[in-house]
Order: structure tokens, then C-alpha cells, then sequence
């Protein structure tokens, strides 16, 4: 930091209160040194003075904020992450909606958090390499952030190494044009069908401007939450889902310990949730 002093134990309070408040992720005195190196980075690059000029800077710049927030999002993913979930959603899931609907009805699927967009885009690949009916339904794919850093390189849909890793090869040369400075883009018409915007799991009023999802995937991030965020959360991804819709947490989560709101649904794939059937 400017002022080269370790946070007091107040300011560190005063700025995990202004995280939590922004984003329900729980800091504290135990992720000190962690929390202290990207505040000196955002106040050195902010051009405040202090500590206590920057937290002023953060009340009055919405911007600041959000790049503040950014600061703290944890964006490690890579394309076909957890697969077995990506085969639950065409073996079980999917078949299971469209028994409901007609040829050419809307199925929407959401992703979120997206982070940089690996996720949404396997879940476009995966449908259309391993689901037939893939083309006799609108589907309609969105991945959102709290990062909008992320949300902007998900659009960009530039990938490395990492995060193509897991993709088959044939695959990464099917949907990834040639590699340009150490990465690939994803071609142009499966970039298209992806949309990517912002949203927050603890804003509900920002949660439901997005409308209602036959499929939630919501994965990693209950983990960093504390139990009264987590119930927040779980509100809004119920009020997210159409009546039948089903959430996909990650492997470490548990929609039992925090709602009992959900059905669990045992795939031969995967353990999911639903919302009761209306």
C-alpha cells in the first residue's frame, strides 16, 4: 500500500463488510495477506494516497468498485470441466425438458458465474457434437459474471493452452481458428450464440431482469459464500429456474445444507437439483 502500513484491524473490517455487502463472498482476519496485496494493487493503481482515501474513492466511483470486486473473483476454469455433467445434461436433463415441448420451443440455459466463458462455450460444443435433437430446438445459451473483466474476454473468446487442454483435438481445430500470439479464438458462429452480461447471486432484482432458465449451471463460487449468502443465493437460483428446471452446482456443493426448496435428482451422470414441477 502507499502509505506501506498492514490494514488496521477496523479497515480490514470496513472493506470485507463493503466485499460482502457487494458480492457475498465472507473475508476476514484469516485471508489477511491475501486481501492486503490486491487493495495495495487497486490503491496504487487507483492513484490514492491511503486507505482511507481509497475507501472514499470506492463509495463515490462505481467503476473503482467494480474493478475492486474483479480484483477478488476467482476465474480458474477450462473447457469440458466436469464433464459428467456436461453428459447428464444430454443423456437425462434435456430429454427430460423437451418430453415438455414441441419441436422449435425455447430451452434457455444459463452459466453463473462464467468467468471467462470456457463454460457456456462446452456447454454449445458439447450439444452439438453429442446431442442429436441439438438442431430441432431454439437453445438459447447465456453466461454471466460479477467479473465484467471476464464478462469481456468471454466475448472476446481467446483461449491458451490451459484452458483448451481437456478439449479434444479434433475439436479444438473444428470451433478454435489458428493460434495467434500463444491462443486461439472460437469461430464466429459459436461465438455468436453465446451471450454474456453481467450479474450478481446476491442481487436479486439483477438475478430475475435475466428471466427464467430450463437449466442452471452454478458452480465453485457457494463455496466461498457464508450460510446467510448461500440462502440468498439459493432464493434467487430457485426464482431463476422454470417450474422442472434443474441447477448444477459444482462437485464440493450441496443445495441440501442451504434450501430445502430443491428436489435431488440422481442421474446415472450426476446429482442435480430441480425445482418442483408446477
Amino acid at each position: 500500500m502507499s502509505d506501506e502500513r498492514p490494514l488496521s484491524e477496523e479497515e480490514l473490517r470496513r472493506l470485507c463488510d463493503f466485499l460482502y455487502r457487494r458480492t457475498g463472498m465472507s473475508y476476514g482476519e484469516g485471508k489477511r495477506y491475501y486481501i492486503e496485496r490486491r487493495v495495495a494493487q487497486r490503491i496504487a493503481r487507483s492513484g490514492a494516497v491511503s486507505f482511507p482515501d481509497y475507501m472514499a474513492l470506492l463509495q463515490s466511483s462505481p467503476a473503482e468498485a467494480g474493478r475492486l470486486v474483479n480484483s477478488f473473483t476467482v476465474n480458474e476454469t477450462y473447457f469440458y470441466r466436469e464433464e459428467h455433467q456436461l453428459r447428464c445434461l444430454g443423456r437425462s436433463i434435456l430429454p427430460e425438458i423437451v418430453a415438455r415441448r414441441g419441436p422449435g420451443d425455447l430451452v434457455r440455459i444459463w452459466s453463473n458465474p462464467c468467468s471467462t466463458g470456457e463454460e457456456p462455450y462446452s456447454i454449445a460444443i458439447w450439444l452439438l457434437e453429442n446431442w442429436p435433437p441439438v438442431d430441432a430446438y431454439n437453445i438459447d445459451i447465456a453466461g454471466s459474471d460479477i467479473d465484467g473483466d471476464a464478462v469481456e474476454a468471454a466475448r472476446e473468446g481467446r483461449y491458451g493452452d490451459r484452458s483448451l487442454a481437456r478439449l479434444p483435438e479434433d475439436l479444438v481445430a473444428r470451433y478454435f481458428g489458428p493460434r495467434q500470439d500463444g491462443q486461439r479464438r472460437i469461430i464466429d458462429d459459436l461465438r455468436e450464440s453465446v451471450r454474456f452480461g453481467t450479474a450478481n447471486l446476491v442481487d436479486p432484482a439483477g438475478m430475475a431482469a435475466e428471466g427464467r432458465f430450463d437449466v442452471v449451471f452454478c458452480r465453485n463460487v457457494l463455496i466461498y459464500f457464508d450460510e446467510a449468502s448461500r440462502r440468498l443465493a439459493a432464493e434467487t437460483l430457485f426464482n431463476a429456474l422454470l417450474p422442472g428446471g434443474f441447477l448444477l452446482l459444482g462437485h464440493t456443493e450441496s443445495m441440501t445444507r442451504i434450501s430445502d426448496r430443491f428436489l435431488v435428482r440422481r442421474f446415472e451422470d450426476a446429482v442435480v437439483y430441480q425445482r418442483p414441477p408446477a
